[in-house]
């Protein structure tokens, strides 16, 4: 398990504000947060360098790329061996439907979340490139009604930790 690393309350407002708005200019943030636009710097830098902060994303609208369609697919891989596993992976992580991919405990292995054309589409997806591979014995599909993003992620307070 990684470490966990000491945030103060300027670090944290820094991290509430840029996951809300990552394009924010650090003369923004530092007037946000009160400090100097120098230690908002150093202190993103520092942020980014115990890797707290992994990276900036660009969030796409799937429906406006023509894939309107989201599913949830739960996977079951037999039998579960490493040489079976990695290359399920990465076949299914370079699959342009693959939005995120977990590894599970429970009776299913892996959840996949997808987005496709349209019903068809997933049809096609789930019985060309899963249930097609020899190690899945089993796929569930959910589609998704509708998707919120909460946030923003900060450590437990201390409260949270102790009880």
């Amino acid at each position: 398990m990684a470490e966990s690393v000491v945030l103060d309350p300027v670090d944290l407002h820094l991290l509430r504000l840029l996951q809300n708005d990552a394009r924010m200019t650090y003369r923004d943030l530092a007037a946000q947060v009160g400090v100097a636009p120098s230690t908002c710097l150093d202190r993103v830098t520092r942020l980014r360098r115990c890797g707290v902060i992994l990276g900036h994303r660009l969030e796409l609208d799937p429906a406006k790329l023509g894939r309107g369609l989201q599913a949830l697919l739960s996977v079951q891989v037999r039998p579960h061996r490493r040489e079976l596993v990695g290359p399920f992976v990465e076949r299914i992580r370079a699959l342009p439907e693959s939005l995120t991919m977990f590894h599970l405990t429970g009776p299913d292995d892996y959840l996949v979340h997808v987005a496709v054309a349209d019903m068809a589409d997933l049809q096609r997806l789930v019985l060309d490139e899963f249930t097609a591979r020899r190690e899945v014995a089993r796929v569930e599909t959910r589609l998704i009604f509708q998707q919120w993003d909460c946030g923003p992620l900060l450590p437990p307070s201390p409260s949270a930790q102790s009880g």
